[in-house]
């Protein structure tokens, strides 16, 4: 699948790096009508956007049964803006008479967790920052109202003619935004070798540096100097940051 990057809503101030885009192609049918530019990645969503659901019908969840007239597409829109396109969409589709070409709109996020001044605190994100899921009739006159509109820089795709997402890569992100509310994510990932300081627990305010990572279970086995020998602690996410 190819990749999309990540970024946070709300209360969550500091994005980790961007995930992949879910999708086989990466090439975009850029709107030669509009700037080219990429959306930066790994920024945070500009404060007009933060805090914005996604929009679409609470109560009725996406599938990827979507019948023989609509498909999943994801355009690629400027970081910071995903929730004004989706907007846009909308309006247009009224103003424009294609609404009943235009199914759901999503702009996936996750629910990630962080401990503050000593507390567990749960905020939302989006998984993949400058882009958009779209529920569309495949058609050129679709495509060029998506490309039409303000702040869209194109399809992920490849070719003249954007490419769907099959219905294991929408149920893929569909999986991970339902599941990440079960079970937040850590806000912060870490790799070997990184250094941090431990924020919680006994060995609190101690320094060191990760030996081990543990995605699976969220701890971190870091090596600790304690009276003059380094010693193995094996701590959770949330209780140390990077230094």
């Amino acid at each position: 699948m190819p990749e999309f990057e990540e970024t946070e809503t709300e209360t969550v101030a500091d994005a980790p790096e961007p995930e992949a885009v879910p999708h086989s192609s990466m090439t975009d049918t850029d709107n030669p009508e509009q700037d080219t530019a990429e959306p930066e990645s790994g920024l945070a969503p500009d404060e007009e956007s933060a805090g914005m659901a996604p929009v679409m019908d609470q109560d009725a969840a996406p599938h990827a049964d979507l019948g023989p007239d609509k498909f999943w597409f994801i355009i690629h829109t400027y970081s910071g803006f995903e929730t004004k396109v989706a907007e846009s969409l909308k309006t247009r589709s009224q103003a424009f008479g294609f609404s009943d070409k235009l199914g759901q709109i999503l702009i996936p996020t996750e629910e990630v967790v962080e401990l503050k001044n000593g507390k567990k605190t749960t905020s939302k994100r989006m998984l993949y920052p400058g882009y958009v899921m779209v529920e569309m009739v495949a058609d050129d006159e679709m495509w060029h109202q998506v490309k039409e509109t303000p702040r869209v820089t194109g399809f992920v795709g490849g070719g003249a003619k954007p490419v769907p997402l099959t219905a294991d890569e929408v149920n893929s992100i569909l999986y991970r935004q339902a599941t990440s509310a079960e079970r937040p994510r850590p806000k912060v990932t870490f790799d070997r070798n990184d250094n941090v300081r431990i924020v919680d627990g006994p060995f609190n305010n101690f320094s060191g540096k990760v030996d081990e990572v543990n995605p699976e279970r969220n701890t971190l086995r870091v090596m600790v100097t304690i009276f003059g020998r380094s010693t193995p602690v094996e701590l959770d996410f949330l209780q140390v940051e990077k230094i």
